[in-house]
């Protein structure tokens, strides 16, 4: 058959629901329009005719060229080349999954919210047991606790509220939220690839010069953005983790502080240690999963939103009842005018009655958004107004008592109620970040940039509802550790308000980048998004920096820490992944594996497990070369995790040819509540039934084919029923036979190391910790549940 050497690229089609690469990359489909006689496709009605595959950047290239018969030695009945146009239809006709989001009516949302009191508004309630002793001044007056509350009401108001429940929000991605998710967000929209180092001038289609444009461009082809970018991503994700350790440590202090208020001859060891086993406790419920934790704690939230306004409305009445009138910004003006220095230090404190706003966003995952919008604005907003308010006007009268002002203000008739419902919150606010924290884990492992870890599902409704024993122990380990090293919270307070403003800053800029890009908002509003709250978390900063050294570089040490495992483990992957890229097996040199002298194909049939979705990956001559047979039907298989609940059967499989005959691929996709279990015969018969539908479908593709290389119009001839008949027969004949036996599971373990050229650094971050990463880290294959007998593990050595 006759071409005239024109080239193809292909990619997969990326669709609404449809996982992609383990690197999270969309691909386009661009197919060149003329063709000389060659194979009808019948998606695109391309003329092709016999190809190999070559890498071009990050799409596979099939390069039209002669006869193949005379590159490849194969025999009719072994290694036959296939219609390599089916690796085209394999990739064109990948079915799109819709993602299954639920619906929620308007006592769902209701019910929602009232979960959500529980896990996500924890953090942010109780937030008033600590601001106050956390402002430190050495001889407060009226004025200063006017203008206290003033800046704690528009922070509240500015931050919390129209920033994150109005806005952030709906930056979500695919029902995610949080840090990452913002980064997965410019990530599809951008097509951003860590991996991709240049971008073809093909590719650029944003040339206006509109500034969202100017912005994509440069997230698209510039290396350094991207990596600039990435960095400050996985800073904030992991600032947020240290968020996660150190407000369960200040909550928990914060109550027990209580007692100490009652009895001051109670030794600050005691409050230490029963902080520590409260903490141990909270950590044990977490593997009972967030819908029920959410039910057991939140009737305790509500008692608290409920009691603690009631408080204050008594404070309010019995010492300062025009203390509203501290909305007036220009409080917030005399104070700093009054205090200078010390007003400017204060904000450290003054900033912590936001904390646990970012729970809002980053637990989004677990509630829908309405629900939070609900509970914030019906719920959490009045109440912590007035419980503010209430210590306010508790402070005017009592100026010297601001270090304990949550417990000095209750009324001694119910005192010990109020401690009770205070200790058990505080408890409960512990939960915000740690559920926020296993949300980041999951998200940062899809895109490939921390170890994997085991992530149970929790719930059937909520695909963002995880929970992950292994995170799980370390964050109680390190929060344990936090309690018994601080001893109080007003030190823990100090690294508290670092940690904040960081996750603060850093979503200001991701979500500006968003308005610009995905929601292509006239830059004048995304400017004066970042302007307005970018300004205001800034000076924030600048007043938290300055506790560095009173503990404020303890969430730095964290960050640093899980900063320098996400980096080394992405930094790995990638040079894994290059290695596979430039490695891959072509069609010439497979047909050779498979036509050497010496090579076996034994009865049976086996699935050979790789992250490639398409191409031959290089372990695979290393197993020929070695173990000298090939099965008699190869099977590649890639699993991909997508965010539905399940994926039905019929379309779990997505199958097609790799070239020759016997050898397919499979893409086996499963939902997050699917379990793979590849002991009994469910996946080997779903698989098989799959290349069997297949194989019979190719009827018509087979009859287009014979009809255009002959120049035959008549579809209904013997001849080309014999034609297509025959090949299909021949190919069930042998899938049927390969199934009468035993199938067999080959899976790759990749070493990687450094070449001698490599310098020092390299040869540490490669050899040695990614190494060590890869060897704690959980294997794929104990998700699989491959039965031993059946399990065969191939070892090879990548030299990057």
């Amino acid at each position: 058959m006759a071409t005239n050497g024109k080239d193809i690229e292909l990619g997969i089609l990326h669709e609404e629901g449809q996982d992609s690469c383990d690197d999270g990359r969309e691909y386009e489909c661009q197919i060149d329009k003329e063709y000389g006689n060659g194979i009808n496709h019948p998606a695109s009605g391309c003329m092709v005719s016999n190809m190999t595959v070559q890498q071009v950047g990050d799409h596979e290239r099939l390069d039209v060229g002669e006869a193949t018969s005379g590159r490849v030695e194969t025999s009719n009945k072994q290694h036959r080349l296939r219609r390599a146009v089916s690796d085209i239809q394999f990739k064109a006709h990948m079915a799109p999954v819709h993602l299954d989001r639920k619906k929620y009516t308007c006592w769902g949302t209701i019910g929602q919210a009232y979960q959500a009191l529980g896990i996500v508004f924890g953090g942010l309630g109780t937030s008033p047991l600590y601001v106050y002793p956390s402002v430190n001044l050495s001889n407060p007056q009226e004025e200063d606790y006017l203008g206290l509350m003033s800046l704690i009401f528009w922070t509240l108001t500015l931050i919390a509220f129209v920033k994150y429940v109005l806005i952030v929000i709906r930056a979500d991605d695919r029902g995610e939220g949080g840090t990452f998710a913002l980064y997965s967000l410019l990530h599809r929209h951008a097509s951003v690839d860590q991996k991709d180092t240049a971008a073809s001038d093909s590719e650029t289609t944003h040339s206006s010069g509109q500034i969202h444009d100017k912005v994509h461009s440069l997230l698209k082809n510039s290396r350094t953005a991207q990596i600039i970018l990435f960095i400050v991503v996985m800073l904030g994700t992991c600032l947020v983790i240290g968020d996660g350790i150190l407000t369960p440590a200040i909550s928990v202090l914060s109550a027990m502080a209580g007692i100490q208020s009652e009895d001051e001859s109670l030794p600050p060891a005691v409050v230490t240690w029963v902080s520590a086993i409260i903490l141990v406790v909270v950590f044990m419920l977490q593997q009972f999963g967030t819908h029920r934790v959410s039910w057991l704690f939140s009737p305790i939230l509500l008692v608290w939103f409920v009691t603690t306004p009631l408080v204050g409305i008594y404070n309010i009445a019995a010492h300062y009842p025009s203390v509203f009138k501290a909305v007036s910004p220009h409080y917030i003006i005399k104070y700093f005018i009054r205090n200078k220095k010390q007003g400017w230090v204060s904000l450290g404190g003054a900033v912590l009655c936001i904390t646990g706003a970012e729970a809002m966003f980053a637990d989004l995952g677990h509630f829908n958004r309405r629900a939070i919008q609900v509970g914030f604005i019906a719920v959490l907003y009045p109440s912590c107004l007035l419980t503010y308010a209430g210590q306010t006007a508790y402070l005017i009268r009592h100026p010297m008592d601001h270090q304990n002002a949550f417990f000095k203000s209750i009324p001694q008739p119910v005192y010990w109620p109020m401690f009770i419902v205070a200790t058990l919150s505080a408890i409960v606010a512990s939960q915000s970040l740690i559920t926020a924290t296993f949300s980041i884990t999951k998200q940062t492992i899809a895109l490939g940039c921390f170890p994997r870890v085991k992530m149970v599902h929790t719930s059937a409704d909520q695909e963002g509802q995880v929970y992950s024993p292994e995170v799980n122990y370390v964050l109680m380990i390190l929060c344990v550790a936090v309690v018994l090293g601080f001893r109080n919270s007003t030190t823990v307070g100090n690294a508290f308000g670092v940690a904040v403003l960081g996750v603060m800053f850093i979503s200001t800029l991701l979500v500006t980048v968003v308005m610009l890009m995905v929601w292509k908002l006239p830059w004048p509003l995304a400017f004066l998004f970042l302007s307005v709250f970018g300004s205001i978390e800034g000076v924030y900063f600048t007043a938290v920096l300055n506790k560095v050294p009173q503990g404020g570089w303890v969430p730095f040490a964290f960050a640093a820490f899980f900063l320098c495992i996400s980096l080394t483990w992405s930094y790995g992957r990638q040079k894994k992944h290059t290695y596979e890229k430039n490695h891959k097996i072509s069609l010439d040199s497979l047909g050779a594996l498979l036509s050497s002298a010496g090579m076996q194909r034994v009865p049976g049939i086996c699935f050979f497990y790789t992250d490639l979705v398409h191409g031959v990956p290089p372990i695979i001559s290393h197993y020929v070369k070695n173990v000298r047979t090939l099965h008699q039907v190869l099977v590649f298989t890639t699993f991909r995790f997508i965010p539905v609940r399940t994926v039905l059967p019929e379309e779990r499989f997505l199958v097609g040819r790799v070239g020759f005959k016997g050898v397919y691929r499979c893409v086996a996709r499963y939902g997050y509540q699917d379990i793979i279990d590849c002991e009994g015969d469910e996946f080997k018969s779903q698989a098989i039934q799959s290349l069997r539908s297949y194989l019979q479908s190719e009827d018509q593709m087979e009859l287009s084919t014979h009809q255009i290389s002959n120049g035959t119009t008549d579809l209904q001839s013997p001849s080309l029923k014999n034609f297509a008949e025959m090949y299909d027969a021949e190919d069930l004949a042998e899938l049927e036979s390969a199934t009468s036996h035993t199938a067999v599971y080959v899976v790759g373990k990749i070493t990687v190391r450094t070449s001698s050229h490599t310098g020092w650094l390299g040869h540490i971050i490669i050899d040695k910790v990614y190494t060590l990463l890869r060897l704690i880290s959980r294997s794929t294959i104990k998700e699989l549940k491959i039965p031993p007998a059946n399990y065969l593990e191939v070892g090879m050595l990548y030299n990057v």
